[in-house]
Order: C-alpha cells, then structure tokens, then sequence
C-alpha cells in the first residue's frame, strides 16, 4: 500500500470516528437498541461508499448473519434525526427470568421439542480458516421519512470467517448485485475477536451445555441499555444466534435456554420473508411495542426465519406494521469467502417455498 492509499485510509477512518462521535443525543423516538446499533452500522456503510468511492472502502456489520436489510439503509440516517439509544453497564447475572412463568408453559414444551429434533442432527467439522455461507431473503422498513416504509424482498449472500483471533475483515457480503467486505467493529483498531457479536462455529462450541448456566452467560454478556427489558434483550441476543451454522448440542441448548425466558409464548400464525409459515415462538418488548417472532419448519423443526412488528401504535407506524424479516435458504461451509457453495458443501437444501 503506498503513502496516498494509507493516508487516505487514514482521513476516511478519521471522518468515520468523527461522525459516529457527533451522531446526535437520545430523542423521544425509540428503538430497541439491537435495532437502532444495526441501523447506526448501516449508516457507517453509507459513509465509507460516499467517502470513497474510487477505492470502495469495507462495510461493517454488526452480527454478520443478522444484520437488517440494505433497504434499511436509509432507516440508518434516521439516527441523525433522533432514534434514541442509552448505553449501561452489564446487568446481573441472575435476573427475572430464572424465576418460573405461568405463561412460558405451552412455549417451553415447543422448545423442548424443537431442541430434541435439533440433538438429532448431524453436525459439522468447522475449521478456523474457512467461512461460514448463509443465502436468505431479508425485508425491512425505511424510516427516513418519519414513518415506516416497506421495502422490497431482498437476496443476500453473507461469508463469515470462522478464524477467533481478532479480524480486522470479517468476511463478505453480496447484496443488491454488489460485494462489500465486512469490516471489524467500530472502535476495534485491532480487530474484532469471536464472540457474542461475531459468533464463530468455535466459540458456540464453547458455550454451556446446560441451559441454566448458558442463561446465566447470555445475561452476563449481552449488552444493556438503560430502560430496556432484560428479558427482551437475552431473548433477542439468542435470536441473533440462529439460522446460522452451529454444533447441535449449542442449538438445542439455546432453545432450552429461550424456554426460561418469562413472556416466551407460541406464535400460531407466524410466518417468515417468504410467507412460509410454520411453528413460531414469540417475545413482545412491551416498551418499545415490537413483537419478536421465529418461525420454525412443521415437520423437521429446521429455523426458517424471524420478523419483527409494531404491536401498538407509535410515531412511525400503526400496530401490525412490519419491521423487518428474514428467511433462511442455504447455509454452508466453504473454504474461500465470495465463492459458491457446491452441492458437497451445502448444509441443507434451498428451502424455498
């Protein structure tokens, strides 16, 4: 790399930090903060293509495998107008939701089931220098405007790399026709390591088996914003986790975990991106008014997808109004990011409708 590309480099990052620094203070127009750190990610996306678009800089993602739609991408501007994030200190360990609830019954034995058949499965030798490939279609609402736009049904393509040690490249993303790099998370010079935030196939290896002490870790490590439901947040942090390329025994002992979690309920009519509805799984965050649903295969009780609703009526939309969406097709194992899976690689097969 010669001087003019590293000073370059070195101004766009500089303008980068300084944008995100002067990103406006907290307005009465809330957001659950998963959503709004996506939102504020995407809006660095849109920085560092207008910024540079000679040398087309890296994009970011927050969680590779579920970051909100590219027809988010104006909704991320909707930050500079106000959407409301306070941050927190890590909250206790043991909270609320290891006390026992009246209404997770009828949940808690649909988790159980979907955990068995997730035992069952036949799991995968990941290694460190490959990267995990995940096809969906995705949906989301632009909020641009002031109010919730739906945007249209989106292709998108994501490889993470699998490599722990902190990355400075993530790995790729294909959407609306173009590829961009996913760049290590803002403020982590040296790069971002496995984690909760980047989960590598190892490091949901390494997570307890146990679905009380995997609670325990969930709701020591997900991060907490001041106001916002403990509950909803772990429920949602779990979320994050799915639909990706995992060892069974860590997928079913997330579920089992999500049972323990007060206010999970069924979701009879839940369907997924692509309208293929299926057994689902609820949470409402009451504050903000936004249910969070999974959607489930019938038969095998594979992950299809996930949505996301207003349940009550707010400044940017009615109750009813949709969110966001997703829904699973393909995962794989592959050894380069940006190549195609081949029939020997692929997981699963499409599993459109």
């Amino acid at each position: 790399m010669n001087d003019d590309t590293t000073g370059a480099s070195s101004e766009r990052h500089g303008d980068r930090e300084e944008i995100a620094r002067l990103l406006p203070a907290p307005a009465d127009w809330d957001l659950p903060r998963e959503q709004h750190l996506r939102h504020r990610d995407l809006l660095m996306h849109h920085i560092d293509h207008d910024q540079a678009a000679r040398t087309r800089p890296a994009r970011r993602l927050l969680r590779p495998a579920v970051l909100a739609p590219a027809t988010a991408l104006a909704l991320a501007c909707a930050v500079t107008a106000g959407i409301a994030l306070t941050g927190g200190d890590p909250g206790p360990t043991r909270t609320e939701s290891h006390r026992a609830a009246t209404d997770m019954q009828p949940a808690a034995a649909l988790l159980d089931r979907i955990s068995d058949a997730t035992e069952t499965r036949t799991g995968l030798t990941v290694r460190d220098d490959q990267f995990v490939y995940t096809r969906e279609k995705t949906r989301g609402a632009d909020l641009t405007s002031g109010k919730a736009v739906l945007g249209p049904l989106m292709d998108r393509e994501v490889w993470a790399a699998e490599d722990p040690a902190p990355l400075r490249k993530l790995g790729l993303i294909r959407e609306g026709g173009e590829t961009f790099p996913i760049n290590a998370e803002l403020g982590d010079t040296e790069g971002t390591p496995a984690g909760i935030n980047r989960p590598t196939y190892r490091w949901l290896s390494s997570l307890p088996s146990a679905p009380d002490k995997l609670l325990t870790y969930l709701y020591a490590k997900t991060p907490q914003a001041d106001g916002r439901e403990r509950d909803q947040a772990v429920f949602e942090q779990i979320g994050s986790l799915l639909g990706g390329v995992m060892p069974p025994r860590t997928a079913a002992a997330l579920y089992r975990a999500a049972a323990k979690i007060p206010g999970v309920t069924p979701a009879p009519e839940a369907r997924d991106a692509i309208g293929r509805k299926g057994l689902g799984i609820a949470r409402d965050d009451t504050r903000y008014g936004i249910r969070t649903e999974w959607v489930f295969d019938e038969k095998d009780f594979a992950f299809l997808g996930s949505r996301s609703y207003l349940t009550k009526d707010v400044s940017y939309g009615k109750a009813g109004t949709l969110l966001s969406s997703t829904a699973e097709l393909e995962h794989a194992v592959v050894d380069e990011a940006g190549r195609q899976p081949t029939d020997a690689e692929r997981t699963e097969g499409k599993r459109q409708s």
